[in-house]
């Protein structure tokens, strides 16, 4: 594949400059808002309560309001025979516990004391086959434990036939009864922000609003995000609200693939994602499909292939426009995955079917850490932004691969994505991310990040 040439003009003026950081937030649910099976449900008496209703992906959670005077309360997912997978707390020991039971037999993952005077909140989360506790004592939630590696041991929560028999369940014994709150679990932060888009790049609207795809940041590592669509007023970006929710079914799995892009052709979504649903180094690939569902309200199951981009090597982030009858599909290359280095690469293709017959155009091989392709097109001309981090900045290229220059703009912590969008007031809206991360103590890497919001000049 040609290498890009050599940094060129000033960015191209259509971009926009001197951008401003105006907005820095953090959408943060265990529930998912819009996606709870069970709400604000009374709970009395020490057993384990079932909900009719169980989890389409592995990634759930249970919030359980604890009253003070409470001696245990219990969250998770559990069967209609006894097997579970819960958190448990005890008054009398002041300690959360992991808690696992299969075919009759009941172990203890993992336990921590926790001060918990008074009424509390406790939570369960599910972000593929890791499970977390946590408390709100009235200041936000509070993650006490984690576990992954004893829980993937014993079950795997990604395949449909274990999903299918487990079912949201809580418990509270106290005197005064307690309630339970189910349902898709939401997210510890945002990031990878693309517009949801026609062939042509513009931008897909409904009731005045315009649509994003996000990855929903997951209480652990590339494996416990998931994807999900959100919509926004493009008048004011910080007006956010999720619509739907996207997982992938491949492999006899059910994962939360993510980083990529929805376009609307005719009547029917064409769909690029990534596959970090199941991540491990010289694996990480594109991956598409094609459906006329409605993928912007709801939750899908998406079943997709892999695409057949000309490169060996690995690749994720996935972008597409079609531009003077040409599809233009932009992509992250990578030659290695441990250590991580990968850079912004171009295919193109004449076809009518954006993954038939793609041709290499460039690869700025010279890159070593820099992903988040966007495809903008701004005066007539159609742009490729990316985020490098070793520069701190987002580079702007061409598509023959010259490169033009970079955007005037902040360049916050991680590697954020550089998603533009018209406003209609003039200029544009920069849409990204930073690094932050949610209790990075006891979570690490993977739980972020904020979402930021910038103004041209």
């Amino acid at each position: 594949m040609p290498e890009v040439a050599e940094l060129g003009a000033p960015s191209p003026a259509a971009l926009g400059a001197g951008y401003e950081v105006v907005a820095r937030f953090r959408p943060f649910a265990l529930v998912a808002p819009g996606f709870a099976a069970v709400a604000d449900a009374p709970v009395t008496g020490g057993g384990l309560h079932l909900a009719e209703a169980g989890p389409p992906a592995p990634f759930a959670a249970v919030e359980v309001a604890v009253p003070a005077g409470a001696r245990t309360a219990a969250a998770g997912l559990a069967t209609a025979d006894g097997d579970h997978l819960v958190v448990r707390w005890e008054a009398g020991s002041s300690r959360v516990t992991l808690e696992l039971r299969l075919a009759g037999r009941t172990r203890v993952l993992r336990r921590r004391r926790v001060s918990t005077d008074g009424g509390f909140t406790l939570g369960f989360a599910l972000c593929e086959n890791q499970a977390t506790a946590l408390v709100d004592r009235g200041s936000g939630w509070r993650p006490v434990l984690t576990e992954r590696k004893r829980v993937a041991a014993e079950l795997d929560l990604r395949r449909e036939d274990t999903l299918a028999g487990l079912r949201y369940a809580w418990s509270v014994d106290a005197a005064a009864p307690g309630s339970a709150t189910a349902g898709l679990f939401g997210m510890a932060g945002l990031r990878d922000p693309h517009l949801v888009q026609h062939a042509d790049g513009t931008a897909y609207q409904r009731d005045g609003r315009v649509f994003l795809t996000w990855t929903c940041a997951g209480l652990g590592f590339f494996q416990q995000a998931h994807w999900s669509v959100w919509s926004l007023d493009p008048a004011d970006p910080t007006d956010l609200r999720l619509e739907s929710q996207l997982f992938t079914r491949r492999d006899g799995l059910v994962l939360g693939d993510h980083a990529g892009q929805l376009v609307r052709v005719g009547d029917r979504w064409l769909v690029a994602t990534s596959s970090w649903g199941d991540f491990a180094p010289g694996r990480i690939h594109v991956r598409h499909t094609e459906t006329d569902a409605d993928l912007l309200s709801g939750v899908h199951l998406l079943e997709t292939e892999r695409t057949p981009l000309p490169t060996a090597h690995g690749s994720w982030d996935p972008a597409l426009t079609r531009v003077d009858g040409r599809w233009q599909v932009a992509y992250v290359e990578s030659p290695s995955q441990d250590p991580f280095d990968f850079h912004p690469a171009l295919a193109s293709t004449d076809r009518d079917r954006w993954t038939d017959g793609l041709t290499p155009v460039f690869a700025a091989a010279d890159l070593r850490q820099c992903e988040g392709p966007v495809l903008v097109t701004a005066g007539g001309t159609t742009w490729l932004l990316a985020s490098d981090r070793d520069a701190a900045a987002f580079p702007v290229f061409d598509l023959a691969g010259r490169r033009a220059g970079r955007l005037d703009a902040p360049y916050p912590t991680n590697i954020p994505h550089p998603q533009l969008l018209p406003d209609p007031a003039g200029g544009w809206w920069l849409l990204t991310f930073d690094g932050t991360g949610f209790a990075p103590r006891v979570m690490r890497y993977g739980g972020h990040g904020d979402v930021v919001v910038m103004h041209s000049a």
